[in-house]
C-alpha cells in the first residue's frame, strides 16, 4: 500500500523536455516519457479524493483517480482498459489537451503542493500499453446488421466509430484528406503532436473493424444522398474550417496568410505529401491572436527559421485563450509577445511592411465572461513585418448539400441539434457533434460529444 501523504516528500516532476536551443530545428515531440518507475511514483501522488475535482473538470470525466493507483501499482494493461472506458484517444488527449486550465488546474494539490502529472501519465498509458500490444478486448461484442456512415475523421468522428463498433454497428468514416485525424493531422504541428501516433489509433480501429474511405470529399466526390441511401444513419463531425477575419484595412495584402493554409503547407511538406509550402525563413513574422492555433504558428515559424516572431495579443496574458504550457514553450524558443495590443491595420502598399496597433486595458467582463480590451487613445505604433499570420479562431462552414436534406443551421452557422434524441439534427437521420455545433473548442471536447452522439444513435437505432 502506497504512503498516502506521499506528495510531502515527493514533488511534482514532469518528463524530460528537449532544451529549447535544440528543439527549434526539428519538427519531433519535445517531451518524452516518463521511466515506469518515475511515472509510478508521480502517479502516486494522488490522494484518491473522494469527490475527485479532476474528474469533473475533465469533458470526458476519466476515472482519473482509478488509472493513476493502476500505474503507481505497474498494472499497464489494466490502466489502459480504464483509461478508454471514457477517452477514445487517451493518447492523443494526453499531449494536447490544456490540462492546467482542466484535469491538472481541478487537482486539490494544485494549490501549494503542484498538481499530479495526470496529462503525462495520460499519455504514458496507452503509449506503453501499445508496446506490449494492447488492443481493445472485441470478443464480447455481437454484430449487427446496422450501418453508420461518419463524415469526418476528426476526433468527433473517430470517438463516434469508436462507441459504435463497441456495440456491434459497423462504422464507414469518409474524409476529404489523405489520412485520417483532421486538424489533428493537418492543424496540429507534430513537435505537439507526432503523426505517427495518429496512424497507430487508425490502424487499432481498423483492427475493430471500423473502415475509412479517405480522399473522398462529400458533396464533391461522392454525393451525400448515396451515403444517406446506404446507411442507417449519418453522424457529422466536419469540424470548423472557415478563417475568422479582423475586418482591418490591409488583410488582402500580399505575404498576409490565414494560420490553417500555413500549417497544412508546412505538415504536407514535413509528411512529404507536398513541397508547395509558405516559407518563414528570414521574415520578420507578425502573428495575431492568443489560442493555441497562435501557438502552432508561432513555433512553427521559429523551426522555418523566421528572423523573428511577435505574437500581438489584445488581452494581458492572464487571460490568453491558449494553453499556458504552449505559450511557455514559445517564449522560450524565441518567441516575442506584445501583449494588450489590438491591430487595427496592416500596413503596405501591395505587400506587408508593418501592422499598426493600439494599446488596451481591460475594462468591465463582456456576456462571456472575459474582461473587454478598451482602447487607449493616442497609443498608435507599427510594428515591422515582412509577413503577417492571422490566427483569430475558425466559424462554422456548413456544407452547401446540407439544406437539402433538411440540415439546419443557427443564425451563428451551427448546426441544430437535441431534437428526439441529443445530438440528432432537424434531419431525424442525421445525428452530428464537435465543433460544428458549438464552435471551436477543445479535441477533449468533441471526443465527449462523438462518443455522446453514438450513445444516441444506438438509441435512434433500437440497440
Amino acid at each position: 500500500m502506497k504512503e498516502p501523504m506521499q506528495f510531502l516528500d515527493i514533488q511534482r516532476e514532469d518528463p524530460p523536455v528537449e532544451q529549447a536551443e535544440i528543439r527549434i530545428y526539428n519538427y519531433k515531440e519535445i517531451y518524452s516519457n516518463f521511466a515506469a518507475e518515475k511515472a509510478s511514483e508521480q502517479a502516486g501522488r494522488c490522494l484518491n479524493c473522494g469527490n475527485p475535482y479532476c474528474e469533473w473538470k475533465c469533458p470526458v470525466h476519466n476515472y482519473i483517480p482509478t488509472w493513476l493507483n493502476l500505474i503507481n501499482e505497474g498494472k499497464i494493461i489494466e490502466a489502459a482498459e480504464m483509461s478508454h472506458k471514457t477517452n477514445s484517444l487517451p493518447e492523443i488527449c494526453g499531449r494536447i489537451c490544456p490540462q492546467d486550465r482542466l484535469c491538472e488546474g481541478a487537482c486539490t494539490l494544485e494549490d501549494g503542493f503542484g498538481a499530479v502529472t495526470i496529462g503525462s501519465i495520460e499519455k504514458y498509458i496507452t503509449d506503453e500499453a501499445f508496446k506490449l500490444g494492447w488492443k481493445p478486448d472485441m470478443s464480447d461484442v455481437i454484430k449487427t446488421d446496422k450501418t453508420v456512415a461518419i463524415i469526418g475523421a476528426g476526433p468527433a468522428g473517430l470517438a463516434c466509430a469508436d462507441i459504435l463498433t463497441r456495440n456491434g454497428v459497423k462504422a464507414k468514416i469518409f474524409d476529404k484528406y489523405s489520412r485520417i485525424g483532421g486538424l489533428l493531422t493537418f492543424g496540429i504541428p507534430p513537435f505537439k503532436l507526432d503523426k505517427d501516433v495518429v496512424e497507430k489509433r487508425k490502424e487499432i480501429l481498423e483492427g475493430m473493424g471500423v473502415e475509412f474511405i479517405l480522399n473522398t470529399e462529400v458533396g464533391k466526390d461522392i454525393d451525400f444522398q448515396e451515403i444517406y441511401d446506404n446507411h442507417d444513419a449519418v453522424f457529422l463531425g466536419m469540424g470548423t474550417y472557415k478563417p475568422m477575419k479582423g475586418n482591418f484595412k490591409g488583410e488582402d495584402l500580399e505575404n498576409v496568410h490565414e494560420a490553417l493554409p500555413f500549417l497544412i503547407s508546412n505538415i504536407n511538406r514535413e509528411l512529404k505529401i507536398s513541397n508547395d509550402f509558405i516559407s518563414m525563413k528570414k521574415q520578420k513574422v507578425v502573428i495575431l491572436g492568443g489560442g493555441d492555433t497562435a501557438m502552432d504558428c508561432n513555433r512553427t515559424s521559429i523551426r522555418q527559421e523566421a528572423e523573428s516572431v511577435t505574437c500581438i495579443y489584445r488581452r494581458d496574458e492572464q487571460n490568453m485563450p491558449g494553453s499556458k504550457k504552449e505559450v511557455k514553450n514559445a517564449k522560450e524558443e524565441g518567441v516575442q509577445f506584445l501583449f494588450n495590443y489590438q491591430p487595427i491595420e496592416i500596413i503596405g502598399d501591395t505587400k506587408v511592411e508593418g501592422v499598426k496597433v493600439v494599446k488596451t486595458k481591460l475594462g468591465p467582463a463582456d456576456a462571456m465572461g472575459r474582461k473587454k480590451p478598451i482602447v487607449l487613445k493616442n497609443s498608435e505604433k507599427i510594428v515591422p513585418a515582412d509577413k503577417v499570420i492571422i490566427a483569430f479562431g475558425f466559424q462554422p462552414s456548413p456544407a452547401d448539400w446540407f439544406k437539402k436534406y433538411n440540415i439546419n443551421v443557427n443564425d451563428k452557422g451551427l448546426l441544430k441539434i437535441n431534437n428526439e434524441y441529443n445530438y440528432q439534427t432537424t434531419n431525424k437521420k442525421v445525428f452530428a457533434g464537435g465543433d460544428m455545433t458549438r464552435g471551436s473548442d477543445l479535441v477533449v471536447t468533441a471526443v465527449f460529444e462523438g462518443r455522446e452522439a453514438a450513445e444516441n444513435i444506438l438509441d435512434y437505432l433500437e440497440i
